[in-house]
């Protein structure tokens, strides 16, 4: 968890900070869910961003039952 705030300190904000709350949440929301989620690669999922991974994981997984 430590390795997942410095990335996000060291590559998303900024040295000044935000000016507003809402703006942080914004920002942050953005580069979770559209940045570190979906580009950002991860040496742990071998070079594949997690939400790729996880889907090269649900084709190859034996699955006991599947929800629709």
């Amino acid at each position: 968890m430590e390795r997942f705030f410095r990335s996000l300190k060291s590559e998303w904000v900024p040295t000044t900070g935000y000016s507003s709350f809402n703006e942080a949440q914004a920002a942050i929301t953005q580069y979770i869910v559209g940045y570190y989620s979906q580009h950002r690669p991860h040496q742990h999922n071998g070079g594949l961003p997690p939400n790729k991974a996880e889907a090269k994981y649900d084709l190859v997984s034996n699955t006991v039952a599947r929800f629709t």
